[in-house]
């Protein structure tokens, strides 16, 4: 049995990541490594992993990536291998010598309303079992986060729609780690035809913020999937971890969103979970007083002292600023010292309620960014928000 899991690694490098030539090369970079008794852990939780608009200057810049997992089972047994008998069609298929080959996919309806149901508690069981909360909650913004407002055809707008199980989206600075994700879920899409990858990466982004004992979030679904990987969106648009002005960089991304000052900060309070390790990311300590006992993997450096718990501590830490263990990057601080941003984020050092609410309306505004819905208005499960 593989020992549980602390999600996946983002981490900073100073280098674009390994040129891949071929779709077999992808595959084999991933999982060609020794395979380890249980998943590495985890790590630190930006809104979105490093980007440029540059693609030629890969290499000169910072790239916030996933750490690979390890895998306990064999090639043989990895979760992509049941690709390729989907029967709506699948993105990234295994062929019978371990290669990824790219797939085009029927465009998907609305999904199933019960197997949506069935869907989120299987993605219960994999929390309780791999505490894999930071990387879901990294797919779903990811898939989200490449939306242009100012372009209105679907799905060149880019957004939440499914797209980022291509493996030319994967390839993207940015994503480098999230097939580890895609792996983790799998077998759920593989069990629940019924629900579009879209709809899936939204629905176990909030199912992790709420199991880590976040807000519920009020949550719609019936997101079609794009068809082909000809219809991903072009590298560049995610942003930046440490750019030279880190509130007019958040600006400038966030606000081709549609998203607003007060959203850019409470989804920030999502660094409450997580951790960075300075030997994958160039930053944080190799090990803390709050890491070094894991769970998974030990190490890194956390924001918080209970990583894997969503609350406002993310907010109280950086205020103190009294805990040499825990970590502080450039755009968590700005947050402080921008006096707009500044204003929510005293908000919510004092008052969890607030932040709860803010954060819960801003990640559903986000879960929705380029979405197209069928049936337009989408589908809500009928618990609704607690």
């Amino acid at each position: 049995m593989a020992d549980p899991v602390v999600a996946s690694h983002l981490s900073l490098v100073l280098k674009a990541p390994p040129t891949i030539s071929s779709p077999s090369q992808f595959l084999l970079q991933q999982h060609s490594k020794p395979m380890a008794s249980s998943l590495n852990s985890a790590a630190s939780l930006r809104l979105f992993a490093f980007s440029s608009s540059s693609s030629s200057s890969a290499a000169a810049r910072l790239s916030l990536r996933s750490t690979s997992l390890s895998f306990s089972s064999s090639l043989k047994s990895l979760a992509f291998s049941t690709l390729s008998r989907h029967k709506r069609g699948s993105a990234v298929s295994v062929s019978s010598t371990g290669g990824f080959s790219s797939v085009a996919s029927p465009k998907c309806a609305a999904s199933d309303p019960d197997q949506l149901k069935s869907a989120r508690e299987d993605i219960k069981e994999l929390l309780k079992s791999k505490f894999c909360h930071p990387i879901l909650v990294r797919l779903g913004w990811h898939d989200a986060g490449t939306y242009n407002k100012n372009i209105e055809e679907w799905p060149r707008r880019g957004g939440a729609n499914g797209s980022l199980r291509f493996e030319v989206e994967l390839k993207h600075a940015a994503n480098a780690g999230l097939v580890n994700a895609l792996n983790l879920l799998q077998h759920i899409k593989d069990k629940y035809s019924g629900v579009t990858y879209a709809d899936l990466f939204q629905l176990a982004s909030a199912t992790a913020i709420e199991e880590a004992g976040g807000p519920k979030i009020p949550m719609k679904y019936g997101r079609v999937d794009v068809s082909g990987p000809n219809e991903c969106p072009e590298e560049g648009r995610l942003p930046a971890a440490g750019p030279p002005s880190p509130a007019d960089h958040l600006r400038e991304v966030f606000y081709r969103m549609g998203l607003n000052d007060k959203e850019i900060v409470a989804l920030s309070g999502a660094h409450t979970l997580g951790r960075s390790r300075p030997d994958r990311s160039g930053w944080g300590k190799p090990e803390t007083k709050y890491t070094k006992d894991g769970p998974g993997a030990p190490g890194g450096q956390s924001w918080t002292v209970q990583w894997l718990k969503f609350d406002n501590s993310y907010f109280k830490d950086i205020k103190a600023k009294r805990d040499e263990d825990l970590l502080v990057l450039p755009t968590d601080a700005v947050l402080f010292e921008d006096p707009s941003f500044k204003v929510y984020a005293e908000k919510y050092a004092e008052d969890q309620e607030t932040f709860f609410k803010d954060y819960a309306e801003a990640h559903a505004k986000l879960s929705n960014l380029g979405a197209k819905f069928n049936p337009p208005e989408g589908i809500v499960l009928d618990d609704g928000p607690r």
